[in-house]
């Protein structure tokens, strides 16, 4: 109920994310002496050097998708899975791509623990999208990169979506969306944000 409080007074007041938000246990995702917060409005630590986002981020960041119970969603950086546990009671597919291959397993797990059989964890290079599986209806970003990724451009379904920050890693960045059209791509600044950069290569963890 606090985080339910929490994520509207971020301005999260879509009510099927929401109901999907209220459906996935974040402590399930977080690690440790950490898992306490769990339900705090803020990133916490997990493995590999990354965070697991606030939850308001993560709200705000799944509505602006604005995604579809016919739409398929790739996620560039898995991290536990908390953001896909999300994604997957909203889209008909999640394909989550992870450069770090010991979270996509703790991810793997997470997800086979809660029943959710429509997410593919993948252990990969992110930046690059997912060629085979394209086009997306929608694509989230969760690491910041200081332009938008041409590769997951290409992969937008015409009329699809994608949100991801942008801007230089240690500084806030802006966190965008981008709708492709039949005659390019439309940008919209979202507000400020604060995520780990996007890394090119995977780590064999």
């Amino acid at each position: 109920m606090r985080l339910q409080l929490a994520l509207r007074s971020r301005g999260v007041t879509d009510a099927r994310v929401l109901t999907a938000m209220e459906r996935v246990d974040r402590s399930r995702f977080v690690t440790g002496t950490f898992a306490p917060r769990a339900f705090d409005d803020v990133p916490l630590p997990i493995p590999g050097g990354q965070t697991i986002s606030q939850p308001s981020v993560v709200g705000l960041m799944t509505q602006a998708l604005d995604i579809q119970p016919r739409d398929k969603v790739l996620e560039v950086g898995t991290g536990t899975g908390y953001q896909a546990a999300i994604l997957s009671h909203l889209a008909r597919r999640v394909y989550t791509v992870e450069r770090h291959r010991a979270l996509t397993r703790i991810a793997q797990a997470n997800h086979q623990a809660l029943g959710l059989s429509n997410i593919t964890q993948i252990t990969g290079d992110g930046s690059f999208g997912l060629p085979e599986q394209a086009p997306f209806d929608r694509i989230l970003v969760t690491a910041a990169a200081e332009d938008t990724p041409g590769p997951l451009l290409a992969q937008l379904r015409i009329g699809g979506s994608m949100v991801l920050p942008v801007g230089v890693s240690d500084h806030v960045q802006t966190l965008i969306k981008v709708t492709r059209t039949d005659g390019g791509y439309e940008y919209d600044e979202l507000g400020p944000v604060r995520f780990v950069p996007l890394v090119e290569g995977v780590e064999h963890d």
